[in-house]
């Protein structure tokens, strides 16, 4: 039984609950938010001249899976940022590489309390399950990639709709996985041939289809099959000038999409800044974040987290191996790529982005434009698509350069001055307040997961509490590294309705939940006789080893849905 806790006086800002800054207390109670209780609480925490927010909720970050070999990757990130042990908390070591400790330490610290690693392979599912348990703090889940499986490619050449459906049903619950995640659609397959697509009606190397059939058939397969969660697109070309038109095209594609009851959007397009280019080339290589931005203004089935570019040294890593092999070729970096046999292929290519760099400028720049030019903070998230645009850590960096134009002006004046001519970004006056902070933060992204007990702080809510030494009353937006130094140390992170971290540092080590998908379904005899027969002949594991038992998810959390 969990203690009673009561939060007062705090300046809370809770989005979906519509509270704007307003000085109230909050009500804990067995890890969850309560309306009131009679009687002494056995805690009190004093959150005068504070700001209390819900735990943060990152979208899109990767934590593990393909992580861990681009850890071995990179012994040089080791040695970087290490972490000493306390009474409290392990040591561990990773600056853009963090170990799993330390992934949840510094989320935690943050004041995150859940955390989506978005983009594992079927055949990975059980090692980035057993990476996920390893990591403490935080509550989590795994997007599973399906763009370039072997038996969507299949059933979807052949027209076999139902199959599909069932395939998907079957794989998220076999893996254990929380939605789909489709990555460069059709680019990976073509990919084995030495070859890409590069837009959406490309044909798909060996099957006559097309990214645009891989994206429409599985956003509808997501809404019917009523994921908790969209179909999440890592989109064709990225990395690419030009290529904002593709991901124009993608979100055009699924319009007349019906969504699942009780939400308007079908499709979240992941870490967009990479997908915004204009130019035809790196010589002429411009922002297309203003197009993007005005098709989401106008438009309410989409959304979007950012992958914000930081000025630090990196690794990028990603399901997308046509693209690693473009960014070695660009970089002479070192370069490891795989093809994860019937599934998906992924690279690893180390990147430092500059600041007098043209091309890292206007990349830098396209991430806050994207957020400054979207109207809606629902439609948008913060992240840096962790770690291919820098560490997650710089969160709060993000955060100051939204809330504050003069951390803007400062950096402009940093970088290469092709981001006055090529970008918009030094015209925008616009400055976040925390209320959007805490949309784009934790409200708009626990939303778009269809998490209902994340991201809020009424009755119900799971008691997941940030508190920041940040005074709305006394905001000076001039001073940014207040903002910058409150983000990056929470006075306080409450996990399920216990003190996890004081001061910026973890005072106790919990773990989390993990989320995933439990599909309730009759078999299909059919499908279950192609996947005996392709693993029997093709995969390297056995059908029966295929399926990760519940005894790696020790703290499981399904989301049960019946399939019709």
């Amino acid at each position: 039984m969990k203690s009673r806790m009561i939060i007062k006086n705090g300046y809370v800002y809770d989005p979906i609950n519509k509270i704007n800054g307003e000085k109230m207390d909050i009500y804990i109670e067995n890890g969850k938010i309560v309306e009131e209780f009679t009687g002494n609480s056995t805690e009190i925490i004093n959150a005068e001249g504070k700001t209390v927010m819900p735990g943060g909720v990152d979208i899109h970050s990767h934590i593990a899976g393909k992580l861990n070999s681009a850890r071995v990757f990179r012994p040089e990130d080791h040695r970087t940022d290490p972490v000493p042990k306390t009474s409290v908390t392990r040591s561990g070591v990773g600056y853009s590489l963090p170990s799993t400790f330390v992934t949840g330490y510094r989320y935690s610290a943050m004041g995150y309390t859940t955390v989506f690693e978005p983009a594992v392979t079927p055949l990975e599912a059980k090692h980035a399950h057993e990476e996920l348990i390893d990591t403490p703090m935080i509550d989590k889940g795994i997007f599973v990639c399906v763009g370039n499986n072997y038996f969507v490619l299949k059933y979807i050449k052949e027209g076999e709709y139902e199959k599909l459906k069932h395939f998907i049903a079957w794989l998220l619950k076999t893996v254990k996985g929380y939605s789909l995640k489709v990555v460069n659609p059709g680019g990976q397959e073509t990919w084995k041939w030495g070859k890409n697509v590069n837009n959406l009606d490309d044909k798909v190397k060996g099957y006559d289809i097309t990214p645009r059939d891989i994206v429409t058939n599985l956003t509808k397969v997501n809404e019917e099959l009523n994921f908790p969660h969209t179909n999440h697109v890592h989109c064709n070309n990225l990395g690419s000038p030009g290529n904002y038109e593709v991901t124009l095209e993608t979100m055009k594609a699924v319009e007349g999409i019906k969504p699942k009851k009780g939400r308007k959007n079908v499709l979240h397009i992941a870490h967009s800044q990479f997908n915004s280019y204009a130019g035809e080339n790196w010589g002429n290589f411009s922002s297309g974040a203003a197009e993007i931005a005005e098709y989401l203004n106008k438009h309410g089935h989409i959304t979007t987290c950012i992958g914000q570019v930081i000025f630090t040294n990196t690794t990028t890593i990603t399901s997308d191996g046509p693209w690693q092999y473009r960014l070695y070729l660009l970089t002479k970096n070192k370069w490891a790529g795989a093809d994860t046999e019937l599934e998906t292929s992924g690279g690893i290519v180390p990147y430092i982005f500059k600041k007098k760099n043209p091309v890292n400028t206007i990349q830098w720049a396209i991430g806050l434009e994207l957020m400054l030019l979207t109207k809606e903070p629902w439609k948008v998230f913060i992240g840096t698509d962790h770690p291919n645009g820098g560490p997650f850590t710089f969160y709060p960096l993000i955060i100051a350069w939204l809330m504050s134009r003069k951390a803007r002006e400062e950096m402009i004046q940093k970088v290469h001055k092709v981001v006055h001519s090529r970008t918009q970004l030094a015209s925008i006056d616009r400055e976040y307040s925390l209320f959007e902070v805490a949309v784009c933060t934790r409200a708009g992204t626990a939303k778009a997961l269809g998490l209902s007990e994340k991201g809020h702080l009424g009755v119900g809510a799971d008691a997941d509490v940030a508190i920041y030494n940040l005074n709305p009353e006394k905001l000076d937006r001039g001073n940014y590294n207040e903002i910058i130094k409150a983000f990056s140390r929470a006075a306080y992170t409450i996990k399920d309705g216990e003190v996890v971290v004081k001061d910026g540092e973890v005072v106790k080590e919990v773990y989390g939940k993990t989320y995933w998908t439990n599909f309730q379904y009759t078999e299909d005899e059919e499908l279950r006789e192609d996947l005996e027969k392709v693993f029997r002949d093709y995969y390297t594991v056995s059908l029966s080893n295929f399926e990760v038992p519940l005894t790696y998810l020790p703290n499981n959390k399904p989301i049960k849905i019946e399939v019709k």
